[in-house]
């Protein structure tokens, strides 16, 4: 086996994922402009998320740590009930859905992801939680795409979902010029135990 395939690093964030028929539902809205904007990068639908952290290039051995404190951070938080509402991008590249639903207790999750990654020894750079899925990029030169197609489905408002697990990501970004693939490391069914205090 060439040990040299092995990275020594990994990309790696943690996330909520809204369930498969909650994107369909987007997906279906957003069809349209799949075919009148075949030059954006679309995120392939099985890899939209909602970012709660995002930690950088981690050592690969440095990611086990992770693991034990997060699913028992997971399994003392009730599931947040959210859905996708809305549109916007992010200079005039980056196309997003919105999130609407229980927000507060959205950034309480977040927060304490923070805390617990901190609490591993694991520096990230604090990046303010802005919800958001993220949807396609425009690629340079073309700026007008992402304002565009946002207009057209700024009026969506998805169904309610509870998001169910607490996602550990790895990515591909920045070790190819091809899509960026993303695969889960472990996910964590959220309030599955009844941790409470001794």
């Amino acid at each position: 086996m060439n040990e040299q395939t092995q990275p020594a690093t990994v990309r790696v964030f943690i996330a909520l994922a809204p369930p498969d028929d909650a994107k369909e539902e987007l997906a279906r809205v957003l069809r349209p402009a799949y075919e009148t904007h075949p030059h954006m990068r679309w995120n392939r639908i099985e890899d939209w998320h909602i970012t709660l952290a995002f930690l950088g290039e981690l050592p690969v051995e440095t990611v086990p740590l992770l693991r034990r404190p997060l699913a028992d951070l997971a399994a003392g938080h009730p599931p947040p009930c959210l859905a996708l509402r809305g549109s916007g991008n992010f200079d005039d590249r980056v196309l997003w859905s919105g999130i609407d639903g229980e927000v507060d207790a959205l950034r309480v999750l977040a927060s304490d992801v923070r805390t617990v990654v901190r609490s591993c020894g694991i520096a990230f750079e604090e990046r303010p939680l802005r919800p958001h899925l993220t949807l396609a990029r425009a690629r340079r030169g073309d700026p007008s795409s992402a304002a565009e197609i946002a207009e057209g489905f700024a009026g969506f408002t998805g169904r309610r979902w509870p998001a169910e697990r607490l996602h550990l990501v790895g990515s591909n970004a920045g070790r190819s010029r091809g899509p960026i693939h993303y695969r889960d490391i472990e996910a964590w069914a959220l309030g599955s135990g009844d941790r409470t205090a001794p």
